[in-house]
């Protein structure tokens, strides 16, 4: 590994976010709950109570404002208990449970319901056939009039630096549950670029090792293997475009109309992002090719030489195998000088097709 991606590697260590998997002492709701807060303008609003109807309860009092409460893989029991005050619909329940869905944005009469790919960096010293590069989970947001209930399956993709943000933004908080909705898109898209950046390190290293001279017969396996992990990457990425051009384009009675500007930010940065994947996918391809031309010519190289030193050999063979014939009349088998000129003539043969061979870059 060189200096520059090493120093790569430690730059996103500083900067990797904390995983934030549960709290369970704030966790009053089960063991999947994350956290549940009530927001009024913006601000964070105590509540009275510990149940999810309780802060919804709250918020409506108050007439405005809305509950964020946030999930990290519930159980099918766990999420159906907030199914019913929340007004969640069964088949949108089911995925929240399942995951493993693809990326998108549906509409359940008053709930938007949203699931996004999250993906982290896995570091690695040096890339090899077996290194899991791209590491993905699930988000999934259900936005309701006073509500967000948010998802989250694997162990990462924390939203509490996100909250904490939010937070700090009020401005923002109070223009609803679509703010929320909005961030979180934004966050996990930031996401994307910062993985497709750190991809890009383990593609220059496998590029300057082919056309350094420095490749070996396994590193067919690594491109393969790295492309595996843009595909995983793409799966994650491509899919979330339509549903967000959908947000950003598409009036909504459930995303606020300013915030529907923001959305169309979040799709451009979607759309550098898919077009990353997709220009280091076609540079891989270049580079297997590239990869497999020069195990090819060294191929060619070996037979060459192979078949040079098979000529050279094909000389003193020959005239071996003619003088250990058992006839009783043969050539200068009555002189002096015989054997010693035969071994000249094959040793002369031999070098003069050396030469040549030299010559031409054979040997």
């Amino acid at each position: 590994m060189s200096v520059i991606q090493r120093l790569r590697t430690a730059v996103r260590r500083t900067h990797r976010r904390t995983v934030d998997l549960s709290h369970p002492a704030r966790s009053p709701l089960g063991s999947a709950v994350v956290n549940c807060v009530a927001y009024v303008d913006g601000v964070r609003r105590p509540v009275r109570g510990t149940g999810v109807e309780d802060a919804l309860r709250s918020v409506r009092r108050a007439g405005r404002g809305f509950v964020w409460i946030g999930l990290h893989e519930p159980d099918e029991k766990e999420l159906a208990a907030l199914a019913e005050p929340l007004g969640l619909h069964p088949l949108a329940v089911e995925d929240a449970v399942h995951a493993h869905q693809r990326p998108k944005v549906e509409a359940y009469d008053e709930v938007l319901f949203a699931v996004l790919k999250t993906v982290r960096y896995v570091e690695h010293e040096e890339l090899t056939a077996t290194s899991e590069v791209v590491d993905t989970g699930e988000l999934m947001a259900f936005v309701g009039p006073g509500f967000v209930l948010t998802v989250r399956h694997g162990g990462h993709g924390s939203l509490g630096p996100l909250r904490e943000a939010l937070e700090a933004r009020p401005e923002q908080l109070a223009k609803g549950p679509s703010a929320v909705l909005h961030a979180i898109a934004d966050h996990v898209v930031d996401d994307y670029l910062a993985v497709t950046d750190a991809v890009r390190s383990d593609l220059e290293a496998i590029e300057n090792a082919v056309f350094s001279g420095q490749a070996g017969r396994g590193d067919a396996e690594r491109i393969y293997q790295l492309k595996r992990e843009l595909l995983e990457l793409r799966r994650a990425v491509a899919p979330l475009a339509r549903p967000l051009a959908s947000l950003a384009t598409r009036p909504t009675p459930l995303v606020d109309p300013e915030i529907r500007a923001y959305f169309r930010d979040v799709t451009d940065h979607l759309a550098r992002a898919t077009e990353q994947i997709g220009s280091y996918d076609a540079l891989l391809d270049s580079v297997l090719q590239a990869h497999l031309a020069q195990v090819t010519v060294a191929q060619n190289e070996d037979m060459r030489k192979i078949t040079a030193w098979a000529a050279i050999v094909a000389v003193p063979t020959m005239v071996c195998g003619v003088y250990g014939m058992n006839f009783t009349h043969m050539p200068e088998l009555g002189w002096t000088y015989g054997y010693p000129a035969v071994l000249g003539v094959m040793a002369t043969a031999c070098l003069l097709l050396h030469r040549g061979f030299r010559r031409n870059g054979w040997l």
